[in-house]
């Protein structure tokens, strides 16, 4: 993003991570409820009052999400990054690059096609639904190698997402 790099995360940055992947785990457990209120909605018939609010929830989240994903990039134009631990293997560390900017894609991908749905183009829908098994799978890569930096390597990268630089 920018050029600027710190020695680690502030406490912003780690509370933002942490919220954000929060909001992102109930989106993706919970999320059913709008495609089961869409499917009412279509049909004329009546949701059930915990579909509706887990419906409601999915719509506000998912905008708390698009407006969090808004202020961590702002914060990390503003302050930095720390540069990321090498894991040792060009392609690895390659793949990992890609992966961080495949999640700002979708963090932000995600709920504005989810508004494009609801307000202006429902086919758009389909595309929106596409992103939870892309999240599940960037999900599971991102600890696998959060758990090989921790486990195989040593690093301390993990560390760097739970204690704030000084």
């Amino acid at each position: 993003m920018n050029g600027r790099t710190i020695g680690g995360y502030s406490s912003v940055q780690i509370l933002l991570h942490w919220v954000i992947a929060a909001l992102v785990f109930f989106q993706l457990i919970f999320g059913e409820s709008m495609s089961t209120a869409t499917r009412a909605a279509r049909r004329g018939t009546e949701l059930d009052p915990t579909d509706a609010t887990l419906a409601s929830a999915h719509y506000w989240v998912g905008i708390a999400i698009l407006v969090l994903v808004a202020l961590r990039l702002a914060v990390r134009l503003a302050g930095g990054a720390p540069d990321p631990q090498s894991s040792g293997t060009p392609v690895l560390d390659t793949l990992a690059h890609a992966a961080h900017w495949l999640f700002y894609i979708l963090l932000v991908a995600m709920p504005v096609t989810g508004l494009l749905a609801v307000y202006v183009w429902p086919e758009v829908g389909e595309i929106h639904e596409l992103g939870k098994p892309a999240f599940i799978v960037l999900i599971a890569l991102h600890v696998l190698g959060a758990l090989y930096h921790q486990l195989w390597l040593k690093d301390g990268t993990l560390r760097r997402m739970f204690v704030p630089a000084r």
